[in-house]
């Protein structure tokens, strides 16, 4: 009688059983997810409805700043090479949205043909008309950087009197659109104008579900000396913390990228540094793209659940037969009232909520009433068959070899003299046929001697009295210690012991030991015992 009852507990038990994550995502998003978003016209709310494309496409990197900001040049330095459709100038010059992706020959699709192709990410972006399929374009060329990723290139918001005109089509909700499926998203500022106008604060404020994804780029930082670099960094991340409304500090990238000379070479280490935390960081989007499109279903489930209960809450207000005109403009101008109820009855987040004006233009008669069975569905998924696919996402990655992007400016500093840090710190001397060492034990000898040595080498506490002198931490000295004590005998002979001194001033310094001691830095007379 109750045979239901049990198959939904045995399924409650066995959740799906998925060959690959991407196959999981595409499955628990049609049947699960989906059937939910359509019976409560998510699709008209929030969203449109994700296709195969969605799950099966490259890392996507999207560039949002205001005009000449070096967006449409940033992408030129990762490639280095230029791409079909790309022109720049201090001017507005970039008036496309531009997908720049891999393919065999050079060319542009443009937008029309672009949103008919299964292939392609961008069906749904169809429903924003032909005043911006005109201004949407898809850029392929080979280019080995396009392999693991693909970069979106957006028109220069405007500001001042320009950004009264307008583009013919919502360009704010355009941007959330693609914050929803991209995997990072760049904001660029010019060191010279910081100024966030009205139109860009529209777009960072659309963009405000995804900070997680978030990025800035401070550029052309090389036009501008020290101290007025410190004070553009003050007032960039004053302007970004009246809009971004997180307790957390965005990450600024600090640089200059593109191939010309530095104007002024002053910080040129830091723009070297900051420009590798950002490659890395763009570099690992191939190995986190599974997860980042798993926590986005997750993200996406629980924004359908809210509208769920908001719409059936709005279902229940409205009469069932008469009235219902005098009780939608009640419900209309009481909207807000409402939402705080609902916000209090399901212990739903603010921010969840769709927009206010968007839901009051809606015929709540057509709205249908809570069914149970699509949200516990829903509550399955994330529950048992996200925790499965969880699991399948960690065996991928170890059972594949490490996805990073490739090429371009990506492998220009990787090896060779020009690489992030090389000759410096426990690099220093990577090069001379000298111990680099050698250069100041002498003095370090000196202090060898004072420490009362018992057939040429001194005793650990011997040694902890002279290194604490370095006021280092315990955890750092001791590290010193393990790549010092090359025979391993618990003792320092007068060659360690310049070894320890020598990596105690690359701590000092501001420079990271490394994890294993570089054969370099190795005293000579014990290169063959580390072998």
């Amino acid at each position: 009688m109750f045979s239901w009852l049990g198959h939904d507990e045995r399924r409650r038990k066995n959740p799906e059983v998925f060959q690959t994550v991407s196959e999981g995502l595409k499955k628990l998003y049609r049947t699960k997810l989906l059937p939910l978003e359509e019976h409560y016209k998510f699709h008209e709310f929030h969203s449109p409805a994700l296709e195969n494309a969605d799950f099966d496409n490259k890392p996507m990197v999207l560039l949002v700043g205001q005009y000449s900001t070096g967006k449409t040049t940033f992408i030129r330095y990762l490639l280095e090479q230029d791409f079909p459709g790309m022109r720049i100038g201090p001017e507005p010059t970039t008036d496309s949205f531009i997908a720049v992706m891999q393919g065999d020959v050079e060319g542009i699709i443009p937008g029309n043909a672009l949103v008919v192709d299964p292939k392609k990410p961008f069906r749904k972006l169809n429903a924003f008309g032909n005043a911006f399929l005109n201004r949407f374009v898809c850029a392929q060329l080979p280019n080995p950087v396009l392999e693991s990723i693909s970069i979106i290139d957006t028109p220069g918001i405007l500001s001042g009197e320009k950004q009264r005109i307008s583009r013919g089509y919502d360009f704010a909700a355009v941007l959330e659109w693609f914050a929803e499926r991209v995997d990072r998203i760049i904001l660029l500022f010019d060191a010279h104008k910081l100024d966030i106008s009205d139109e860009f604060s529209d777009v960072i404020k659309a963009l405000k579900n995804h900070e997680d994804k978030m990025r800035v780029v401070l550029n052309k930082a090389d036009q501008i000396e020290t101290q007025q670099l410190m004070r553009v960094y003050g007032a960039l991340m004053w302007s970004l913390g009246k809009i971004v409304n997180t307790p957390e500090v965005v990450r600024v990238y600090i640089s200059s990228f593109w191939s010309h000379p530095l104007l002024i070479p002053d910080n040129r280490k830091l723009f070297e540094a900051e420009e590798q935390d950002l490659f890395r960081d763009i570099q690992s989007l191939p190995r986190n793209a599974a997860l980042r499109k798993l926590n986005d279903l997750i993200k996406r489930a629980r924004l359908a659940k809210v509208h769920a209960y908001i719409i059936s809450s709005l279902k229940k207000e409205m009469p069932s037969v008469f009235g219902k005109d005098h009780k939608k403009k009640e419900l209309v101008n009481n909207l807000g009232v409402i939402y705080g109820r609902i916000e209090r009855e399901r212990q739903i987040s603010p921010g969840d909520f769709p927009n206010l004006k968007k839901m009051q233009a809606q015929d709540f008669s057509k709205f249908q009433p809570i069914k149970t069975k699509l949200l516990d569905a829903v509550d399955d998924m994330l529950a048992n068959d996200i925790a499965q696919l969880m699991v399948l996402v960690r065996q991928e990655e170890s059972h594949r070899p490490i996805q990073m992007v490739k090429g371009g400016a990506f492998e220009g500093t990787l090896q060779g003299p020009f690489g992030h840090g090389y000759g410096e710190g426990a690099g220093e001397g990577i090069d001379d046929a000298d111990w680099v060492v050698a250069r100041d034990k002498p003095m370090y000898d000196e202090i060898f001697y004072t420490l009362s040595p018992i057939d040429g080498k001194i005793t650990g506490a011997n040694a902890k009295k002279e290194l604490v002198k370095s006021k280092l931490p315990n955890t750092v000295l001791g590290k010193i210690w393990k790549l010092s004590d090359i025979d391993k005998d618990g003792m320092l002979d007068d060659e360690e012991f310049a070894l320890a001194n020598h990596l105690v001033k690359v701590k000092l310094e501001g420079h990271e030991l490394p994890s294993d001691l570089p054969v370099h830095l190795v005293p000579p007379s014990k290169r063959k015992l580390a072998e």
